[in-house]
């Protein structure tokens, strides 16, 4: 136990309250070698104060963050995917999903069951929003504390570990989300203990930043990337995706990002990814190496492809919509390159945003119209189906679904779900009135909440009621229309497989377009000697001036003339 802070610590084991001491080494090291403890066990660690602590590296709470920690052997379970060697990044076909709200049960061994329908809608990796130890019972998953720990409400290691395994037997990779930026702001004892795991020197959103840099930073290091191993070699995820990494503020010599990236790549024995959230758009982090494999990290979420879709079917312009809407120059960049903005000022951040991008592969990026903070940022979590039509939703969903860079759909996306995806948590009495109150008050700078009574009708993050609203409603999916989406993206997911794919290892660096009009452009990206190329009119006014080049049309949606008009709503692929 690295406790630098106190003299003395004890482990308690067991609920007979046996109480050892531990001896202080170097560094801040508490050390134990005893018998006593058994395997399905209880512990806990006393701090001089009496205070009772669970492990900072728990690999179970049956109880919560705030109970004992139990003593689990990882190494009993017997895998049966030793031949799974990994999947290649341009097969990938992204599904992110909540473990509490995609079934019923909210439950690993209850999101074994979809998994032979998402294989057969043409998925090929789930990724998990984070499943580290929450507080409470009910959370998106970024507020963990515990983050070796799968949370207890949706089952135990030995389930989570059954759940990976089942989906590697059907060929799909498992991706999961941590955070590393931050601890979430109850359970989290790490301070009465090793206030060295912070820093004072860096601030972030959610208070005090991470230690990567300051005294002590050498064990809050090494615990961040033995968790980023441990997940991937103890539980075989195929990779992960770092949370809001422009909230890690590193100034050592090798910044945290890089030298985490060096040890997975050095440390996991077969094809694993590692993908970012990054608000600053450092192209620098998804450069390539040798045999075109990545040097750090392999993909990033591409906010910007997101942004420039959305505004263009909904023309909203509120909050950073507005540096997006009505920018076709900017659609056509993100569509093509990857970045909208690539140095240039971002006037909603009033500072410059991005970097160079055109000479990565689209495979870098991860487009999507759809995902948890999209929708979940919004007061009242509306998805994209309930904010414009449905044909203005297929034109967006064919431009991201065909596109070389890697397509991510938000669980229910496929089958146009309605029902909301707000934030939600289950905080104690005291946190809970700040949670809610700050949720609210968050809304206030927007004109339709500026009116203290309209931002009483925002669901309450606490209530049960908004949990449930975001549980996905299975029942619903034998519905004609919800037949009919299903059907269209397993349709659009196999001319994806069929012809794009097979195009993606030849794409090795971003595209050209060209505006046609507003909302409507066309992108070439040249794949050795033949070229995909996309035309597309995401607008809801007929766009003359495309041009009427031959080629094999592997999609359409929407009308075309044969004088270059394309209607409303309407996008071509092709490949010549």
């Amino acid at each position: 136990m690295w406790a630098p802070a106190v003299d003395d610590l004890r482990i308690q084991l067991g609920n007979d309250g046996l109480l050892l001491p531990m001896q202080r080494g170097e560094a801040g090291w508490h050390e134990l070698l005893t018998d006593r403890a058994k395997v399905g066990g209880f512990y806990r660690f006393v701090l001089p104060d009496e205070r009772r602590v669970p492990d900072p590296a728990s690999r179970f709470q049956p109880r919560d963050v705030e109970g004992p920690s139990e003593l689990v052997d990882l190494s009993t379970w017997v895998w049966t995917d030793s031949g799974w060697a990994g999947k290649a990044w341009h097969d990938a076909v992204l599904y992110e999903l909540h473990v509490g709200t995609f079934t019923r049960e909210g439950t690993f061994s209850a999101t074994i069951d979809k998994l032979d329908y998402l294989a057969d809608l043409g998925i090929t990796t789930l990724e998990l929003m984070p499943v580290a130890d929450f507080p409470g019972k009910r959370n998106w998953g970024y507020d963990g504390v515990l983050l070796y720990a799968p949370d207890s409400a949706y089952g135990r290691p030995e389930e989570l570990k059954a759940l990976i395994e089942a989906a590697h037997s059907r060929g799909l990779m498992v991706i999961q989300d941590v955070v590393y930026n931050h601890f979430g702001p109850a359970g989290n004892y790490l301070p009465l203990y090793a206030p060295l795991f912070f820093t004072g020197r860096h601030k972030t959103p959610w208070g005090a930043a991470v230690n990567f840099d300051s005294q002590g930073c050498e064990a809050v290091r090494e615990f961040v990337i033995q968790n980023a191993l441990y997940w991937l070699n103890d539980f075989h995820f195929d990779g992960l995706r770092l949370d809001a990494v422009h909230a890690i503020v590193d100034e050592s010599p090798t910044h945290i990002l890089e030298e985490l990236a060096e040890r997975v790549r050095a440390g996991v024995n077969r094809e694993v990814h590692l993908i970012l959230e990054n608000e600053n758009n450092h192209s620098r982090y998804l450069e390539q190496g040798a045999s075109a494999r990545p040097r750090l990290f392999t993909a990033q979420w591409n906010d910007d492809v997101h942004h420039v879709l959305h505004t263009a079917v909904t023309g909203e312009r509120q909050g950073y919509y507005g540096d997006y809407t009505g920018d076709t120059e900017k659609l056509g960049r993100a569509l093509a390159e990857g970045f909208a903005f690539q140095g240039e000022i971002m006037p909603y951040r009033g500072d410059k945003r991005g970097q160079p991008s055109a000479q990565l592969r689209p495979t870098a990026f991860v487009a999507f119209l759809q995902n948890h903070d999209q929708i979940g940022n919004r007061a009242f979590g509306e998805r994209i189906s309930v904010l414009t039509t449905a044909a203005a939703v297929r034109a967006a969903a064919a431009v991201y679904l065909l596109l070389p860079q890697i397509p991510m759909l938000f669980m229910g996306e496929e089958w146009n779900a309605t029902e909301p995806f707000p934030f939600f948590c289950d905080f104690g009495p005291g946190l809970a009135d700040a949670v809610r109150e700050g949720r609210r008050e968050e809304f206030s700078q927007f004109p339709e909440f500026r009116d203290p009574e309209r931002r009483k009708n925002i669901p309450d993050p606490q209530a049960e009621s908004t949990f449930e609203s975001a549980k996905l409603r299975w029942d619903d999916i034998t519905g004609a229309s919800q037949v009919e989406w299903r059907k269209w993206h397993q349709r659009i997911l196999t001319t994806r497989r069929e012809h794009v794919v097979p195009m993606m290892m030849k794409i090795t660096r971003g595209g050209k377009y060209r505006v046609i009009g507003p909302s409507a452009v066309e992108v070439h990206w040249q794949a050795g000697d033949a070229e995909l190329i996309l035309s597309a009119n995401l607008s809801a006014a007929i766009v003359h001036g495309f041009p009427t080049e031959p080629g094999h049309v592997i999609w359409q949606e929407g009308d075309t003339g044969d004088d270059g008009a394309f209607g409303p709503w309407t996008v071509h692929w092709r490949i010549s």
